[in-house]
């Protein structure tokens, strides 16, 4: 099938791949522009742009798509190339960018969408952060045929997978991404042979995954010890959640950490949340509302990440 491929992170670049591999023709890849990073803040191609140069795939970068937006005559350019193409379908992987309804009207199979939830639960940016967020016990990937709504359009293939209890964002990432990858060639492959229907949305079941916001980084100990360990999990690796303690002048980053059952109700002794508990080489003990947030692998501002024997030893000590 000939095939327009959009999307950025790495994320997509496993969905690219998966396309070249099944011998499908990948004829132009649309990605985000090159951004600044590293130290010397280099122009940096994503994962997308890289892997489809190597790949021999023309690419383009237009800043928008929207022939009445900021940049119109990049996306008349885009549009045009688009047309000249002439693809069968457009796949789209986490591309950062809104497709107006005259791009999703161009190909002759329309625009399909590689996302990484079970829709209808966690339409949006971060579907991956929000369902460990939450404490979802299973998530998936949902190839979608997209419309003009955020997220709303027909299901043609779902795929489902258990999330971990002690699986973070970056883990289950790699998962789905290897899943959307097979998914995707799965559900053209039905496509072809006539085998995909497609399914409505149900109403029932909205959700939505917010944006990350690095403001949503400190713990807030003033809430359950179960709830804090699942927000760590769900900011490995972006943003990081972070904490004080009363040792150090500066928030750690928490990497890993295991809630410790509470009774449910504070007795008249229990620690203020946010009081540290206790300190070894197996793990600090921090207070919450409801049971004890123990802390297994940290990192000081400027600090690698540590496992929490050898953050206690550069503390100087410890408590038994």
């Amino acid at each position: 099938m000939r095939l327009v491929f959009a999307g950025t992170p790495e994320f997509a670049r496993v969905a690219l791949r998966a396309l070249i591999d099944a011998g499908h023709d990948v004829a132009l890849v649309l990605t985000q522009p090159d951004r600044p990073s590293g130290r010397g803040l280099k122009l940096t191609p994503s994962p997308v742009k890289a892997a489809a140069l190597e790949a021999g795939i023309p690419v383009a970068q237009p800043r928008s798509l929207r022939l009445d937006g900021k940049y119109p005559d990049e996306a008349r350019a885009a549009h045009d190339t688009l047309l000249d193409v002439n693809a069968d379908a457009m796949i789209v992987a986490a591309y950062g960018l809104i497709l107006p309804q005259s791009v999703l009207d161009l190909p002759r199979l329309g625009c399909l969408n590689i996302h990484a939830s079970l829709l209808p639960r966690w339409r949006g940016a971060a579907p991956i952060q929000r369902a460990i967020e939450a404490g979802d016990t299973e998530t998936g990937i949902t190839i979608m045929q997209m419309d003009a709504g955020l997220d709303t359009g027909d299901m043609l293939l779902v795929a489902a997978t258990p999330i971990l209890p002690t699986q973070s964002a970056g883990d289950l990432h790699d998962v789905l991404a290897t899943l959307g990858g097979t998914a995707i060639v799965d559900a053209l492959a039905r496509r072809e042979a006539g085998e995909l229907p497609a399914t409505p949305q149900p109403a029932d079941g909205v959700t939505y995954a917010a944006k990350l916001d690095k403001a949503e980084a400190p713990l807030d100990c003033t809430q359950p010890a179960a709830v804090l360990a699942r927000r760590i999990r769900a900011f490995d690796p972006v943003p990081g959640a972070t904490l004080r303690l009363p040792m150090l002048p500066d928030p750690v980053k928490v990497w890993k950490a295991t809630a410790l059952p509470g009774s449910g109700s504070p007795a008249a002794d229990t620690p203020t949340p946010g009081a540290l508990v206790r300190m070894a080489s197996d793990g600090i003990d921090i207070a919450t509302a409801d049971g004890t947030l123990r802390l297994l692998e940290l990192q000081k501002a400027g600090g690698k990440r540590q496992p929490v024997d050898v953050f206690v030893r550069g503390l100087g000590g410890g408590t038994p």
